[in-house]
């Protein structure tokens, strides 16, 4: 074997999920630099949907970026993908179930997988692909935010708008973490 040859490993698929500010793209965003220092070919993508700070760039709450590529559906990765070693998705709430068969596809090619996104909507109910992928990722992250009424972790993306539709960017003027207690009580009002 050449030294210019790659030895391909068995892909994996990296789940990092939480709430609303908990630090899921800078996590992300900080794996892909990290694979990108050990000079692996990364590609990082996001819904096309997902305007708030860029739209091309996937953006932090705390302003850390990387360039990426918006697309419009999960299964547009799998065309672009090839040739890379490391996929970055960012906000993959907002994609389709199918995004779950096409992170496999992606890993099944040997491709290490990293996918960020909210776990839970804004009425604590499952989101997205978000839960079908954290049960077949070989590494699931689970990251918090602090609740903004009493400091504990919060797991929570409460909406503060009396808006009821699934899909609603917004940052703080629309959502702020909360705990369970917090939560609760915020939802009895």
């Amino acid at each position: 074997m050449f030294l210019e040859e790659k030895v391909r490993t068995a892909g994996w698929i990296e789940v990092v999920s939480g709430s609303m500010f908990s630090g899921k793209t800078e996590e992300l965003i900080r794996r892909m630099k990290r694979a990108e220092i050990a000079k692996q070919k990364i590609i990082i993508f996001k819904p096309k949907v997902d305007t708030r700070y860029s739209e091309e760039m996937v953006v932090s709450h705390d302003a850390k970026s990387i360039k990426s590529i918006p697309v419009k559906k999960a299964e547009d990765i799998l065309d672009l993908a090839n040739g890379y070693e490391v996929i970055g998705i960012d906000e993959a709430q907002f994609f389709s179930d199918i995004l779950v068969e096409v992170c496999n596809r992606l890993a099944d090619r040997g491709i290490r997988v990293i996918v960020a996104g909210l776990d839970m909507d804004f009425a604590g109910k499952p989101f997205g692909p978000i839960p079908r992928l954290m049960a077949i990722a070989e590494y699931v992250s689970k990251v918090h935010a602090i609740c903004m009424r009493c400091g504990n972790l919060a797991q929570y993306s409460h909406r503060l708008s009396d808006s009821d539709k699934q899909f609603l960017l917004g940052e703080k003027d629309v959502y702020e973490p909360l705990c369970r207690k917090c939560y609760n009580e915020a939802i009895k009002k």
